[in-house]
């Protein structure tokens, strides 16, 4: 079965002004270096819906829904915080956004994919059940996730998060829920400045300090997420798939390569073989220098698909 590849020109319009990292181009720089590397014949392309509110309601409060939605600008932008804007396209491209891991879900589960990347923003796992922030708006990897389960009546799930920053929203929607094992690692201190206190049991947060390496992120992979992974024995794998660990990117200071990222996703599809018969949703979260985003996820692409 082939890898999706699932993505909305909805997700272009949101845009929070000039030189904010979290930018339209952040898309487009993926897609033209999926023309460039030539795997694009490997790839299905779908067009994700917008998610519903009983959707988002997976995840997050009837309030926080309404809230968002109530702040929408007719022009100009509305801010949520110093971070975290909105424009008149915002909600649509965030509906979108949740829409594509739905999509991929389903697809995945009606055996049309094996696994798929969702290239969407904004991201999501900043996003809490009752709070906007960190240029999230809605937890689209954790709607995804509880759609699954709630949808398919998935057992267990594992969610993989290597952003750069912790996934704060993430935790919050899965901690104490035994049905989830969260694995991830991100750079400590840095915003959102959470992650290592008072982890719940089903959450594996491995905080490392600036300037980490790539070869050291293997080794706590091999020493500490692999056993615990191979121990769950997960029936889906969701991956919250930042890219800003990447030397050249700005907004964090860890020294990950296209390498690393490769050599990520290898051990994640070994796992979702060996468990989960392959089923792999994987959503964009940071990554924001732009060269190395497009690389960095078109490594990870490649090793999705297997080409």
């Amino acid at each position: 079965m082939p890898t999706g590849f699932i993505s909305h020109s909805d997700c272009l319009k949101h845009e929070m002004g000039n030189y904010h990292p979290e930018c339209p181009e952040r898309l487009t720089a993926i897609e033209d270096q999926l023309l460039l590397s030539r795997i694009n014949d490997f790839l299905i392309k779908l067009t994700p819906p917008l998610a519903t509110e009983e959707n988002l309601n997976l995840v997050h409060s009837k309030e926080h829904i309404e809230f968002v939605k109530s702040i929408r600008p007719s022009a100009g932008y509305a801010e949520i915080d110093g971070d975290t804007l909105m424009n008149p396209h915002s909600w649509n491209a965030a509906l979108r956004a949740a829409g594509a891991g739905l999509l991929a879900v389903d697809a995945i589960m009606n055996k049309e994919l094996v696994n798929a990347f969702c290239s969407v923003r904004p991201p999501g796992h900043h996003a809490e059940p009752n709070k906007a922030m960190g240029f999230c708006f809605f937890n689209n990897l954790a709607i995804a996730a509880k759609y699954a389960v709630s949808k398919y009546a998935i057992q267990r799930v594992a969610i993989i998060d290597f952003d750069v920053h912790h996934g704060n929203g993430t935790e919050h929607a899965f901690m104490q829920d035994e049905r989830f094992l969260m694995c991830s690692f991100f750079q400590h201190p840095l915003f959102p400045y959470s992650g290592t206190n008072n982890t719940a049991k089903n959450m594996l947060n491995t905080p490392v300090p600036a300037f980490t390496n790539g070869q050291t992120i293997r080794q706590l992979v091999e020493e500490h997420w692999l056993p615990r992974l191979n121990e769950f024995k997960p029936e889906f794998i969701f991956i919250s798939a930042g890219f800003d660990a990447h030397r050249e990117d700005e907004l964090g200071q860890m020294g990950l390569i296209e390498s690393d990222y490769a050599w990520l996703t290898q051990q994640i599809v070994a796992i979702a073989k060996q468990y989960a018969q392959g089923r792999i949703v994987s959503c964009l979260e940071g990554g924001y220098n732009l060269s190395a985003l497009s690389r960095s996820v078109v490594a990870h692409i490649k090793e999705l698909a297997e080409i």
